[in-house]
Protein backbone atom coordinates (compact mmCIF):
# COMPACT_ATOMS: atom_id res chain seq x y z
CA UNK A 1 0.00 0.00 0.00
CA UNK A 2 1.77 3.25 -0.89
CA UNK A 3 1.71 6.56 0.81
CA UNK A 4 1.74 10.27 -0.66
CA UNK A 5 5.11 11.96 0.89
CA UNK A 6 5.02 15.30 1.06
CA UNK A 7 8.52 16.95 1.05
CA UNK A 8 8.56 19.73 4.50
CA UNK A 9 8.90 23.20 3.84
CA UNK A 10 11.80 24.84 4.79
CA UNK A 11 11.42 27.73 7.93
CA UNK A 12 13.20 30.04 5.54
CA UNK A 13 11.29 29.45 2.31
CA UNK A 14 7.81 29.66 4.17
CA UNK A 15 8.97 33.17 6.19
CA UNK A 16 10.09 34.57 2.64
CA UNK A 17 6.31 32.86 1.20
CA UNK A 18 5.19 34.70 4.19
CA UNK A 19 6.99 38.03 3.40
CA UNK A 20 5.77 38.49 0.03
CA UNK A 21 2.38 37.86 0.48
CA UNK A 22 2.80 40.57 3.51
CA UNK A 23 4.06 43.07 1.10
CA UNK A 24 1.89 42.58 -1.60
CA UNK A 25 -1.05 43.30 0.98
CA UNK A 26 0.68 46.30 1.89
CA UNK A 27 1.28 47.49 -1.86
CA UNK A 28 -2.20 46.77 -2.77
CA UNK A 29 -3.14 48.87 0.26
CA UNK A 30 -1.26 51.51 -0.76
CA UNK A 31 -2.73 51.70 -4.22
CA UNK A 32 -6.18 51.23 -3.09
CA UNK A 33 -5.71 54.24 -0.91
CA UNK A 34 -4.04 56.05 -3.61
CA UNK A 35 -6.57 55.53 -6.18
CA UNK A 36 -9.58 56.37 -3.52
CA UNK A 37 -8.16 59.08 -3.63
CA UNK A 38 -7.69 60.16 -7.20
CA UNK A 39 -11.69 59.65 -7.55
CA UNK A 40 -12.77 60.83 -4.33
CA UNK A 41 -14.80 64.17 -5.75
CA UNK A 42 -15.56 67.11 -2.36
CA UNK A 43 -19.14 67.30 -1.88
CA UNK A 44 -21.35 70.62 -0.66
CA UNK A 45 -21.56 69.87 2.74
CA UNK A 46 -18.59 70.69 4.87
CA UNK A 47 -18.69 68.40 7.64
CA UNK A 48 -18.38 65.77 5.04
CA UNK A 49 -15.26 67.30 3.50
CA UNK A 50 -13.67 67.94 6.96
CA UNK A 51 -14.46 64.51 7.72
CA UNK A 52 -12.59 62.89 4.63
CA UNK A 53 -9.63 65.21 5.14
CA UNK A 54 -9.31 63.81 9.03
CA UNK A 55 -9.76 60.48 7.85
CA UNK A 56 -7.15 60.68 5.36
CA UNK A 57 -4.28 62.63 7.58
CA UNK A 58 -5.67 60.14 10.40
CA UNK A 59 -6.41 62.98 12.85
CA UNK A 60 -2.59 63.78 12.48
CA UNK A 61 -1.68 66.44 15.66
CA UNK A 62 0.10 68.60 13.57
CA UNK A 63 -3.18 69.06 10.69
CA UNK A 64 -4.92 72.57 11.96
CA UNK A 65 -8.26 72.99 10.77
CA UNK A 66 -9.95 76.33 11.43
CA UNK A 67 -13.55 76.67 11.07
CA UNK A 68 -15.30 80.21 10.99
CA UNK A 69 -18.51 82.12 9.50
CA UNK A 70 -18.10 84.30 6.52
CA UNK A 71 -19.42 87.62 6.93
CA UNK A 72 -23.14 88.91 7.97
CA UNK A 73 -24.35 85.61 5.86
CA UNK A 74 -23.52 83.22 8.86
CA UNK A 75 -21.82 80.74 6.20
CA UNK A 76 -19.89 78.20 7.29
CA UNK A 77 -16.10 77.38 6.11
CA UNK A 78 -12.88 75.87 7.50
CA UNK A 79 -9.36 76.38 6.55
CA UNK A 80 -7.13 73.62 6.34
CA UNK A 81 -2.86 73.09 6.55
CA UNK A 82 -0.15 71.67 8.22
CA UNK A 83 1.14 73.57 11.19
CA UNK A 84 4.73 74.47 10.64
CA UNK A 85 4.44 74.51 6.87
CA UNK A 86 1.92 77.37 6.78
CA UNK A 87 2.55 81.31 7.75
CA UNK A 88 0.57 81.50 10.48
CA UNK A 89 -0.24 85.44 10.04
CA UNK A 90 -0.54 84.85 6.11
CA UNK A 91 -3.60 82.36 7.28
CA UNK A 92 -5.29 85.13 9.19
CA UNK A 93 -4.71 88.23 7.91
CA UNK A 94 -5.25 87.72 4.73
CA UNK A 95 -7.45 84.54 4.74
CA UNK A 96 -9.57 84.45 8.14
CA UNK A 97 -10.37 88.20 8.79
CA UNK A 98 -11.08 89.50 5.51
CA UNK A 99 -13.60 86.80 5.29
CA UNK A 100 -14.76 86.97 8.96
CA UNK A 101 -15.28 90.89 8.50
CA UNK A 102 -17.27 90.93 4.66
CA UNK A 103 -20.69 92.57 4.84
CA UNK A 104 -22.06 90.55 2.32
CA UNK A 105 -21.57 87.79 -0.30
CA UNK A 106 -22.86 86.88 -3.74
CA UNK A 107 -25.73 84.19 -3.82
CA UNK A 108 -25.86 81.76 -6.08
CA UNK A 109 -28.31 81.60 -8.67
CA UNK A 110 -28.97 85.90 -8.33
CA UNK A 111 -27.32 86.50 -11.87
CA UNK A 112 -24.16 87.79 -9.82
CA UNK A 113 -21.10 86.85 -10.00
CA UNK A 114 -20.73 82.90 -8.11
CA UNK A 115 -19.29 82.73 -4.95
CA UNK A 116 -16.17 81.09 -5.72
CA UNK A 117 -15.12 83.32 -8.39
CA UNK A 118 -15.82 86.26 -5.82
CA UNK A 119 -13.92 84.81 -3.24
CA UNK A 120 -10.86 84.31 -5.80
CA UNK A 121 -11.35 87.83 -7.42
CA UNK A 122 -12.31 90.18 -4.42
CA UNK A 123 -12.42 88.24 -0.96
CA UNK A 124 -9.04 87.07 -0.26
CA UNK A 125 -6.07 88.85 -1.08
CA UNK A 126 -3.53 86.29 -2.15
CA UNK A 127 -1.62 86.45 -5.19
CA UNK A 128 -1.45 82.47 -6.00
CA UNK A 129 -5.11 80.83 -6.13
CA UNK A 130 -6.58 77.79 -7.66
CA UNK A 131 -9.23 75.57 -7.12
CA UNK A 132 -10.01 71.94 -7.29
CA UNK A 133 -13.15 69.87 -6.60
CA UNK A 134 -11.06 66.70 -5.54
CA UNK A 135 -9.94 65.12 -2.21
CA UNK A 136 -6.26 64.69 -3.32
CA UNK A 137 -5.45 67.45 -4.91
CA UNK A 138 -6.57 68.94 -1.95
CA UNK A 139 -4.33 66.56 0.42
CA UNK A 140 -1.66 67.38 -1.72
CA UNK A 141 -1.28 71.20 -1.34
CA UNK A 142 -1.80 70.90 2.27
CA UNK A 143 0.92 68.81 2.20
CA UNK A 144 2.95 71.26 0.18
CA UNK A 145 2.82 74.04 2.82
CA UNK A 146 -0.62 75.51 1.23
CA UNK A 147 -3.77 75.82 2.98
CA UNK A 148 -7.46 74.81 1.54
CA UNK A 149 -10.50 76.92 2.17
CA UNK A 150 -13.29 74.34 2.42
CA UNK A 151 -17.29 76.55 2.12
CA UNK A 152 -20.56 75.06 2.98
CA UNK A 153 -22.66 74.42 0.32
CA UNK A 154 -20.08 74.26 -2.71
CA UNK A 155 -18.37 71.29 -3.76
CA UNK A 156 -14.86 73.53 -4.96
CA UNK A 157 -12.25 74.40 -2.53
CA UNK A 158 -10.08 76.95 -2.99
CA UNK A 159 -6.48 76.63 -2.74
CA UNK A 160 -4.44 79.07 -1.31
CA UNK A 161 -0.42 79.98 -1.46
CA UNK A 162 0.09 80.66 2.07
CA UNK A 163 3.53 78.81 2.40
CA UNK A 164 5.83 79.89 5.71
CA UNK A 165 7.89 77.37 6.99
CA UNK A 166 11.47 78.26 8.22
CA UNK A 167 14.05 78.03 5.90
CA UNK A 168 17.96 77.99 5.87
CA UNK A 169 19.29 81.23 4.47
CA UNK A 170 21.42 81.85 1.39
CA UNK A 171 24.85 80.94 2.09
CA UNK A 172 28.33 80.78 1.04
CA UNK A 173 28.95 77.48 -0.40
CA UNK A 174 31.10 75.26 1.30
CA UNK A 175 32.14 72.46 -0.75
CA UNK A 176 33.33 74.78 -3.94
CA UNK A 177 34.87 78.15 -2.38
CA UNK A 178 36.04 80.25 -4.29
CA UNK A 179 38.86 83.48 -3.93
CA UNK A 180 37.13 85.82 -6.58
CA UNK A 181 33.23 85.30 -7.41
CA UNK A 182 29.78 85.25 -6.09
CA UNK A 183 29.31 84.41 -2.39
CA UNK A 184 26.00 82.90 -2.61
CA UNK A 185 24.78 79.58 -2.81
CA UNK A 186 21.28 77.19 -3.09
CA UNK A 187 19.30 76.44 -0.30
CA UNK A 188 16.87 73.74 0.46
CA UNK A 189 14.02 75.58 -1.02
CA UNK A 190 13.17 74.95 -4.81
CA UNK A 191 11.47 78.25 -5.49
CA UNK A 192 14.59 80.20 -3.91
CA UNK A 193 17.09 77.96 -6.03
CA UNK A 194 14.83 78.73 -9.14
CA UNK A 195 14.46 82.30 -8.50
CA UNK A 196 18.26 82.77 -8.70
CA UNK A 197 18.95 81.69 -11.51
CA UNK A 198 16.17 83.72 -12.81
CA UNK A 199 17.69 86.45 -11.64
CA UNK A 200 21.02 85.55 -12.95
CA UNK A 201 19.70 85.13 -16.75
CA UNK A 202 17.17 87.44 -17.04
CA UNK A 203 16.03 85.07 -20.64
CA UNK A 204 12.18 85.02 -21.57
CA UNK A 205 13.53 81.42 -23.35
CA UNK A 206 14.43 79.98 -19.57
CA UNK A 207 12.27 76.90 -18.84
CA UNK A 208 11.07 75.40 -15.98
CA UNK A 209 9.25 72.57 -16.21
CA UNK A 210 7.93 70.81 -12.69
CA UNK A 211 7.14 67.22 -11.60
CA UNK A 212 7.29 65.68 -8.32
CA UNK A 213 9.08 61.93 -7.80
CA UNK A 214 8.36 59.62 -4.61
CA UNK A 215 4.96 57.45 -4.46
CA UNK A 216 5.06 59.18 -0.50
CA UNK A 217 7.38 62.06 -0.57
CA UNK A 218 5.67 64.06 -3.84
CA UNK A 219 9.30 65.71 -3.85
CA UNK A 220 8.93 68.39 -6.21
CA UNK A 221 11.74 68.31 -9.11
CA UNK A 222 12.60 71.58 -11.68
CA UNK A 223 13.44 70.66 -14.89
CA UNK A 224 15.75 73.60 -15.93
CA UNK A 225 16.55 74.65 -19.16
CA UNK A 226 17.44 77.52 -22.06
CA UNK A 227 14.74 76.89 -25.16
CA UNK A 228 16.82 77.36 -28.20
CA UNK A 229 20.01 76.68 -27.15
CA UNK A 230 19.76 72.98 -25.38
CA UNK A 231 18.87 70.29 -27.51
CA UNK A 232 15.05 69.19 -27.56
CA UNK A 233 16.42 65.33 -27.43
CA UNK A 234 18.78 65.80 -24.61
CA UNK A 235 15.28 67.47 -22.38
CA UNK A 236 13.04 65.04 -23.06
CA UNK A 237 15.67 62.00 -22.29
CA UNK A 238 16.17 63.70 -19.05
CA UNK A 239 12.59 64.63 -18.37
CA UNK A 240 11.66 60.46 -19.42
CA UNK A 241 14.00 59.06 -17.18
CA UNK A 242 12.68 61.17 -14.14
CA UNK A 243 9.42 60.33 -15.06
CA UNK A 244 10.72 56.73 -14.79
CA UNK A 245 11.68 56.44 -11.44
CA UNK A 246 9.27 54.84 -8.88
CA UNK A 247 10.63 54.92 -4.99
CA UNK A 248 8.76 55.49 -2.08
CA UNK A 249 11.04 59.00 -1.63
CA UNK A 250 13.23 61.21 -3.27
CA UNK A 251 14.96 62.86 -0.20
CA UNK A 252 18.10 64.20 -2.13
CA UNK A 253 19.27 64.66 -5.60
CA UNK A 254 21.70 61.79 -5.04
CA UNK A 255 18.89 59.64 -5.57
CA UNK A 256 18.10 61.28 -8.24
CA UNK A 257 21.07 60.85 -9.95
CA UNK A 258 21.65 57.22 -9.24
CA UNK A 259 18.48 56.55 -11.67
CA UNK A 260 18.96 58.89 -14.11
CA UNK A 261 22.86 58.34 -14.90
CA UNK A 262 23.92 55.77 -18.10
CA UNK A 263 26.29 53.93 -16.01
CA UNK A 264 25.71 52.48 -12.73
CA UNK A 265 29.33 50.21 -12.43
CA UNK A 266 31.60 53.18 -12.95
CA UNK A 267 33.79 55.02 -10.63
CA UNK A 268 33.41 57.90 -12.25
CA UNK A 269 30.20 60.56 -12.15
CA UNK A 270 28.43 60.83 -15.11
CA UNK A 271 26.40 63.90 -14.04
CA UNK A 272 28.14 66.94 -12.18
CA UNK A 273 26.40 68.65 -9.09
CA UNK A 274 26.93 72.02 -7.50
CA UNK A 275 25.81 74.00 -4.95
CA UNK A 276 26.70 77.45 -7.11
CA UNK A 277 24.24 79.15 -9.14
CA UNK A 278 26.84 81.01 -11.24
CA UNK A 279 28.20 77.50 -12.26
CA UNK A 280 24.43 76.27 -12.86
CA UNK A 281 23.54 79.33 -14.89
CA UNK A 282 26.64 78.98 -16.83
CA UNK A 283 25.92 75.56 -17.87
CA UNK A 284 23.00 75.96 -18.98
CA UNK A 285 24.46 78.81 -21.33
CA UNK A 286 26.39 75.65 -22.81
CA UNK A 287 22.90 74.04 -23.43
CA UNK A 288 22.70 71.04 -20.71
CA UNK A 289 19.48 70.42 -18.34
CA UNK A 290 20.19 71.56 -14.42
CA UNK A 291 17.97 68.96 -12.09
CA UNK A 292 16.70 70.87 -9.20
CA UNK A 293 15.61 68.44 -6.18
CA UNK A 294 13.41 70.28 -3.24
CA UNK A 295 15.50 69.80 0.39
CA UNK A 296 18.35 69.62 -0.94
CA UNK A 297 21.24 72.65 -1.96
CA UNK A 298 23.01 70.12 -4.44
CA UNK A 299 21.46 71.01 -8.34
CA UNK A 300 22.63 68.01 -11.12
CA UNK A 301 24.19 69.01 -14.20
CA UNK A 302 23.68 66.51 -17.88
CA UNK A 303 24.77 65.72 -19.86
CA UNK A 304 28.32 66.03 -18.17
CA UNK A 305 32.01 65.20 -19.49
CA UNK A 306 35.29 64.41 -17.77
CA UNK A 307 36.97 67.51 -17.97
CA UNK A 308 34.19 70.07 -16.99
CA UNK A 309 34.56 68.11 -13.59
CA UNK A 310 38.35 69.79 -12.95
CA UNK A 311 36.64 73.28 -13.96
CA UNK A 312 35.92 75.89 -11.57
CA UNK A 313 33.89 78.40 -11.46
CA UNK A 314 36.59 80.93 -10.80
CA UNK A 315 38.53 79.83 -14.14
CA UNK A 316 36.55 82.23 -15.57
CA UNK A 317 36.62 84.99 -13.79
CA UNK A 318 40.50 85.46 -13.50
CA UNK A 319 42.81 86.32 -16.76
CA UNK A 320 43.19 83.50 -19.30
CA UNK A 321 46.61 82.73 -18.67
CA UNK A 322 46.00 82.35 -14.73
CA UNK A 323 42.68 80.44 -15.29
CA UNK A 324 45.15 78.12 -17.63
CA UNK A 325 47.64 77.88 -15.00
CA UNK A 326 45.10 76.84 -12.52
CA UNK A 327 43.49 74.06 -14.50
CA UNK A 328 47.21 72.53 -15.60
CA UNK A 329 47.76 72.50 -12.10
CA UNK A 330 44.90 70.14 -11.14
CA UNK A 331 45.81 68.31 -14.32
CA UNK A 332 49.18 67.66 -12.40
CA UNK A 333 47.67 67.19 -8.97
CA UNK A 334 45.01 64.52 -10.65
CA UNK A 335 48.07 62.47 -11.93
CA UNK A 336 49.56 62.65 -8.73
CA UNK A 337 46.00 61.65 -6.74
CA UNK A 338 46.03 58.39 -8.86
CA UNK A 339 49.72 57.68 -9.84
CA UNK A 340 52.09 58.98 -7.12
CA UNK A 341 52.10 55.46 -4.64
CA UNK A 342 51.97 53.58 -7.44
CA UNK A 343 54.68 54.59 -9.55
CA UNK A 344 56.88 54.38 -5.73
CA UNK A 345 56.19 50.72 -5.49
CA UNK A 346 56.75 49.85 -8.98
CA UNK A 347 60.45 51.89 -8.75
CA UNK A 348 61.49 50.82 -5.66
CA UNK A 349 60.26 47.22 -6.20
CA UNK A 350 60.96 46.57 -9.70
CA UNK A 351 62.73 49.29 -11.20
CA UNK A 352 65.29 50.18 -8.73
CA UNK A 353 67.58 51.12 -11.70
CA UNK A 354 65.29 54.04 -12.92
CA UNK A 355 66.45 56.12 -10.35
CA UNK A 356 69.34 58.32 -9.13
CA UNK A 357 71.86 56.74 -7.27
CA UNK A 358 71.92 59.06 -4.53
CA UNK A 359 68.27 58.97 -4.19
CA UNK A 360 68.28 54.89 -4.17
CA UNK A 361 70.79 55.12 -1.37
CA UNK A 362 68.17 57.25 0.57
CA UNK A 363 65.64 55.42 0.07
CA UNK A 364 67.31 52.15 1.18
CA UNK A 365 68.47 53.97 4.17
CA UNK A 366 65.00 54.93 5.12
CA UNK A 367 64.06 51.38 4.50
CA UNK A 368 66.06 49.68 6.57
CA UNK A 369 64.38 49.21 9.23
CA UNK A 370 61.17 49.00 7.65
CA UNK A 371 59.57 44.88 7.96
CA UNK A 372 56.96 45.72 5.17
CA UNK A 373 57.40 45.36 1.60
CA UNK A 374 56.61 48.68 -0.08
CA UNK A 375 53.08 47.55 -1.04
CA UNK A 376 52.22 47.01 2.55
CA UNK A 377 53.74 49.80 4.01
CA UNK A 378 51.62 52.22 0.67
CA UNK A 379 48.63 50.44 2.00
CA UNK A 380 49.67 50.76 5.46
CA UNK A 381 49.45 54.42 5.01
CA UNK A 382 46.55 55.33 2.42
CA UNK A 383 44.27 53.67 4.40
CA UNK A 384 45.74 55.42 7.75
CA UNK A 385 45.15 58.40 5.60
CA UNK A 386 41.51 57.86 4.68
CA UNK A 387 40.20 57.09 8.22
CA UNK A 388 41.98 60.51 9.11
CA UNK A 389 40.38 62.33 6.42
CA UNK A 390 36.67 60.42 7.20
CA UNK A 391 36.88 61.56 10.90
CA UNK A 392 37.93 64.80 9.97
CA UNK A 393 34.82 64.88 7.91
CA UNK A 394 32.18 63.62 10.51
CA UNK A 395 33.88 65.23 13.42
CA UNK A 396 31.86 69.17 14.07
CA UNK A 397 32.72 72.38 13.33
CA UNK A 398 36.20 73.50 13.74
CA UNK A 399 37.60 70.18 15.45
CA UNK A 400 37.59 68.05 11.89
CA UNK A 401 40.09 69.87 10.70
CA UNK A 402 42.47 70.19 13.62
CA UNK A 403 41.87 66.65 14.28
CA UNK A 404 42.93 65.44 10.43
CA UNK A 405 46.10 67.71 10.69
CA UNK A 406 47.17 66.86 13.95
CA UNK A 407 46.23 63.24 13.50
CA UNK A 408 48.26 62.66 10.38
CA UNK A 409 51.35 64.48 11.83
CA UNK A 410 51.41 62.69 15.04
CA UNK A 411 50.84 59.54 13.24
CA UNK A 412 53.19 60.21 10.49
CA UNK A 413 55.91 61.23 13.12
CA UNK A 414 55.45 58.00 15.06
CA UNK A 415 55.16 55.54 12.50
CA UNK A 416 58.63 57.10 10.89
CA UNK A 417 60.36 56.91 14.35
CA UNK A 418 58.87 53.20 15.15
CA UNK A 419 60.07 52.07 11.73
CA UNK A 420 56.97 50.66 10.30
CA UNK A 421 57.00 53.31 7.19
CA UNK A 422 59.92 55.25 5.67
CA UNK A 423 60.22 58.76 5.30
CA UNK A 424 59.70 58.71 1.83
CA UNK A 425 56.33 57.15 2.02
CA UNK A 426 55.40 59.16 4.54
CA UNK A 427 56.28 62.30 1.60
CA UNK A 428 54.54 60.26 -0.75
CA UNK A 429 51.56 60.07 1.05
CA UNK A 430 50.74 63.29 1.68
CA UNK A 431 51.77 64.58 -1.94
CA UNK A 432 49.21 62.11 -2.90
CA UNK A 433 46.45 63.55 -0.46
CA UNK A 434 47.28 67.39 -1.32
CA UNK A 435 46.55 66.11 -4.91
CA UNK A 436 42.82 64.81 -3.84
CA UNK A 437 41.93 67.87 -2.40
CA UNK A 438 42.76 69.94 -5.43
CA UNK A 439 39.80 69.08 -7.62
CA UNK A 440 37.03 71.16 -7.42
CA UNK A 441 34.49 68.20 -7.75
CA UNK A 442 34.11 65.93 -4.94
CA UNK A 443 33.20 62.89 -6.71
CA UNK A 444 35.60 63.44 -9.52
CA UNK A 445 38.06 63.18 -6.66
CA UNK A 446 36.81 59.88 -4.40
CA UNK A 447 36.70 58.21 -7.95
CA UNK A 448 40.83 58.45 -8.04
CA UNK A 449 41.24 57.70 -4.65
CA UNK A 450 38.87 54.33 -5.65
CA UNK A 451 41.38 53.75 -8.48
CA UNK A 452 44.19 54.30 -6.54
CA UNK A 453 44.33 50.89 -4.50
CA UNK A 454 43.98 48.51 -7.59
CA UNK A 455 46.81 50.78 -9.38
CA UNK A 456 49.12 49.65 -6.38
CA UNK A 457 48.10 45.77 -6.67
CA UNK A 458 49.10 45.97 -10.05
CA UNK A 459 52.40 47.78 -9.51
CA UNK A 460 53.14 45.43 -6.87
CA UNK A 461 52.17 42.85 -9.14
CA UNK A 462 53.90 43.71 -12.64
CA UNK A 463 55.54 47.16 -12.12
CA UNK A 464 55.06 49.45 -14.58
CA UNK A 465 54.22 47.37 -17.00
CA UNK A 466 50.82 46.54 -14.42
CA UNK A 467 50.47 50.66 -14.18
CA UNK A 468 50.43 51.09 -18.23
CA UNK A 469 47.66 47.75 -18.21
CA UNK A 470 45.79 49.53 -16.01
CA UNK A 471 45.89 52.72 -17.80
CA UNK A 472 44.86 51.33 -21.00
CA UNK A 473 42.12 49.69 -19.31
CA UNK A 474 40.67 52.57 -17.24
CA UNK A 475 40.86 54.73 -20.75
CA UNK A 476 38.88 52.23 -22.68
CA UNK A 477 36.44 52.38 -19.99
CA UNK A 478 35.85 56.08 -20.02
CA UNK A 479 35.95 56.19 -23.99
CA UNK A 480 33.24 53.62 -23.50
CA UNK A 481 31.05 55.96 -21.25
CA UNK A 482 28.10 58.67 -22.28
CA UNK A 483 26.57 60.83 -20.55
CA UNK A 484 22.85 61.19 -22.11
CA UNK A 485 24.00 60.34 -25.25
CA UNK A 486 27.56 62.29 -25.41
CA UNK A 487 30.84 60.93 -25.22
CA UNK A 488 32.22 61.35 -21.59
CA UNK A 489 35.67 62.35 -22.95
CA UNK A 490 34.60 64.56 -25.47
CA UNK A 491 36.25 66.75 -26.76
CA UNK A 492 39.20 64.32 -26.52
CA UNK A 493 37.47 61.27 -28.51
CA UNK A 494 35.66 61.78 -30.91
CA UNK A 495 38.37 64.89 -31.13
CA UNK A 496 36.70 68.48 -31.85
CA UNK A 497 39.40 70.52 -31.60
CA UNK A 498 37.63 73.67 -31.65
CA UNK A 499 36.37 72.23 -28.00
CA UNK A 500 40.41 71.97 -27.17
CA UNK A 501 39.96 76.04 -26.02
CA UNK A 502 38.08 75.58 -23.08
CA UNK A 503 39.04 72.13 -21.99
CA UNK A 504 42.20 71.45 -19.97
CA UNK A 505 42.90 75.04 -20.75
CA UNK A 506 40.80 78.39 -20.88
CA UNK A 507 41.26 80.55 -23.73
CA UNK A 508 40.55 83.95 -24.13
CA UNK A 509 36.68 84.60 -23.99
CA UNK A 510 37.03 86.38 -28.00
CA UNK A 511 38.82 83.10 -29.14
CA UNK A 512 34.91 81.13 -27.78
CA UNK A 513 32.17 82.41 -30.11
CA UNK A 514 30.91 79.37 -30.58
CA UNK A 515 29.26 76.70 -27.62
CA UNK A 516 30.64 72.75 -27.44
CA UNK A 517 29.82 71.18 -30.43
CA UNK A 518 29.66 68.14 -28.47
CA UNK A 519 26.23 69.02 -26.76
CA UNK A 520 25.15 69.36 -29.86
CA UNK A 521 23.15 72.92 -29.30
CA UNK A 522 21.04 74.25 -31.66
CA UNK A 523 22.20 77.62 -31.20
CA UNK A 524 26.17 77.44 -32.10
CA UNK A 525 27.21 80.89 -31.51
CA UNK A 526 26.98 82.04 -27.90
CA UNK A 527 26.67 85.94 -28.83
CA UNK A 528 26.64 88.30 -32.47
CA UNK A 529 28.52 91.41 -31.65
CA UNK A 530 27.34 92.56 -35.19
CA UNK A 531 23.61 92.53 -34.48
CA UNK A 532 24.26 94.14 -31.11
CA UNK A 533 22.43 91.28 -29.07
CA UNK A 534 21.79 91.48 -25.73
CA UNK A 535 21.35 95.47 -25.54
CA UNK A 536 18.27 96.76 -24.43
CA UNK A 537 15.97 98.77 -26.95
CA UNK A 538 16.93 101.56 -25.06
CA UNK A 539 20.65 100.97 -25.21
CA UNK A 540 20.53 100.13 -29.03
CA UNK A 541 18.81 103.85 -29.93
CA UNK A 542 21.12 105.54 -27.96
CA UNK A 543 24.08 103.48 -29.31
CA UNK A 544 22.81 104.40 -32.89
CA UNK A 545 22.42 108.59 -31.79
CA UNK A 546 26.02 108.49 -30.41
CA UNK A 547 27.25 107.06 -33.38
CA UNK A 548 25.51 109.64 -35.65
CA UNK A 549 26.94 111.97 -33.73
CA UNK A 550 30.34 110.63 -33.57
CA UNK A 551 30.30 109.71 -37.70
CA UNK A 552 32.61 112.33 -38.98
CA UNK A 553 35.39 111.23 -35.95
CA UNK A 554 34.96 107.76 -36.69
CA UNK A 555 35.43 108.39 -40.31
CA UNK A 556 38.74 109.88 -39.60
CA UNK A 557 39.96 107.57 -37.74
CA UNK A 558 39.13 105.32 -40.46
CA UNK A 559 41.09 107.57 -42.87
CA UNK A 560 44.05 107.44 -40.15
CA UNK A 561 44.25 103.88 -39.91
CA UNK A 562 43.86 103.09 -43.86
Amino acid sequence: MGTNYRKPIALSSLMQRRSKQLQASLDSRFENTVSALNHFPLTDDLEANIEAVRSTFGDSGDLVIRRFIVGKDKLQAAIVYIDGLGDNETINENIITPLMSAECLPEEGDGSVPLVDWLEKTGIPIGEQSRTDKLNRVIRTVLSGDSALLLNGVNTALLLNTKGWERRGIDEPRTESVVRGPRDGFTETICINTAQIRRRLKDPNLRIRHMTVGRRSNTDIAVVYLDGVTNPAIVEEVIKRIKAIDIDAALESGYLEQFIEDSHWTPFPLIQNTERPDKATANLLEGKVIIICDGTPFVLIAPSVFSQFYHSPEDYYERFLIGTLIRLIRVISMVMALLLPSLYIAFSSFHPEMIPSRLVIAMAAGRSTVPFPSIIEAFLMEVTMEILREASVRLPGPIGPTIGIVGALVVGQAAVQAGIVSPIMVIIVALTTIGSFAAPSYSAAIALRMLRFPMMVAAALFGLYGIMLLLILIIMHLCSLKSFGVPYLSPLTPSRFGDFKDAFIRAPFQWMKKRPAFFKTLDKKRGNSGSGAGRTEGGQHRSNDRNESEGSSEGAFAGGKQ
